[in-house]
């Protein structure tokens, strides 16, 4: 029904309907776009880019397909064209993923207190997390995408295949060369951390 309501009246800012699906998809959006772009300014780039475009055509969305893969749809192509346009892969540090907690977290921590994670866990935490993001930057769009969607926001195969306007068959073949060059890259890694 938000959508309807959409579609029946004018967009005049983020008001009322438009209002409630840019709560509704914000996180998912911006998580999407992070994860295919590298970084958080480019994904908030490439989330403004998928809600602008999502209430500009809204009144073509014509009900043959979820509304949620027709947003994951934006947000992916907005994301593979804004790493196009920009090249360069900057990586969070770990002040920028401190600070993007948000306001009232503090970095000094009790040590005695079992639930905190200590500095130097969460550094090998945060590294390892980079690692993987870099190797996930590293494939190619099609096969970033495909990636994102089925492991960070978990979508079965069905939905990715809706989502990307591609076959099942195209969605398994792709997932599995993603496999293939994520072991490669990220073996070395697993075996630093682990072992």
């Amino acid at each position: 029904t938000l959508v309807e309501d959409c579609q029946s009246s004018p967009p005049t800012g983020l008001q009322g309907a438009f209002r409630a699906l840019y709560e509704q998809y914000k996180d998912r959006v911006y998580n999407v776009c992070y994860r295919i772009t590298g970084n958080a300014t480019d994904a908030l780039d490439a989330s403004q880019e998928t809600f602008g475009i999502m209430f500009r055509k809204i009144g073509e969305f014509r009900f043959e397909s979820k509304f949620s893969s027709w947003v994951y749809r934006i947000a992916v192509n907005a994301s593979i064209d804004l790493r196009r346009r920009n090249r360069a892969h900057q990586f969070a540090s770990l002040d920028a993923l401190q600070s993007a907690r948000g306001p009232g977290f503090h970095s000094r921590v009790d040590p005695t207190d079992e639930r905190v994670e200590m500095p130097v866990h969460a550094a090998s935490r945060h590294e390892l997390e980079r690692e993987i993001q870099r190797a996930i930057s590293r494939l190619s769009p099609k096969l970033r995408a495909i990636t994102v969607l089925r492991y960070v926001e978990a979508l079965s195969y069905e939905q990715i295949a809706d989502t990307l306007q591609i076959s099942i068959g195209t969605v398994k073949s792709r997932l599995a060369r993603a496999h293939d060059m994520l072991d490669r890259e990220l073996t070395p890694v697993l075996d630093r951390y682990y072992l």
